[in-house]
């Protein structure tokens, strides 16, 4: 399916040789992803679980997203509400405005399921771009405080790593 197309950017449903183009593309970036998690999703999605999107700039695939149909953890759990997972755009191609075109889809099927949307961000500096870029869309925090690896951290606990699952959860009204 296309969610979105114009003469350079089409973000459409994500195809499994697209799982082996992130794997090498962030390998060249520095990261360590492993193919079998792209493909985690993808039985994911074939099990209905979840929607994954590829935004591809010049058909190259460029960046990606995963919108989960309920929190399965952290304080939105139970609660119905969509989950935006794992947003990602290479380096090469940020700064095109593919970032807010995955969000843009993302958050338009989200709402087909809920009127709101949530989601997690890590805390480090390496996640600052989408922090501010969550914050211009109207994501705001839930109240829940800092998690880490699934736990909520109470005041004056010592989190020894901050890593990837140290984060933040923010909402947003779709309507």
């Amino acid at each position: 399916m296309i969610y979105y197309e114009d003469e350079k950017l089409t973000v459409r449903d994500m195809e499994r040789p697209d799982a082996q183009v992130f794997t090498d593309e962030l390998t060249a970036q520095g990261w360590h992803p492993e193919v079998e998690g792209y493909f985690s999703r993808l039985k994911d999605r074939a099990e209905g679980k979840c929607v994954c999107l590829t935004a591809a700039y010049e058909g190259r695939p460029a960046g990606y997203v995963y919108v989960y149909l309920r929190a399965s953890d952290g304080p939105f759990m139970g609660s119905g509400l969509p989950v935006v997972v794992d947003f990602n755009v290479l380096k090469k191609y940020q700064n095109r405005g593919i970032g807010g075109r995955l969000m843009d889809a993302a958050e338009k099927v989200a709402g087909e399921y809920a009127d709101a949307v949530c989601l997690g961000v890590g805390l480090c500096s390496e996640y600052g771009t989408a922090q501010r870029m969550y914050a211009k869309r109207g994501y705001v925090p839930d109240g829940s405080g800092v998690w880490y690896r699934g736990k909520q951290c109470v005041q004056y606990e010592t989190v020894c790593t901050v890593d990837d699952d140290l984060i933040l959860f923010l909402s947003k009204k779709l309507r």
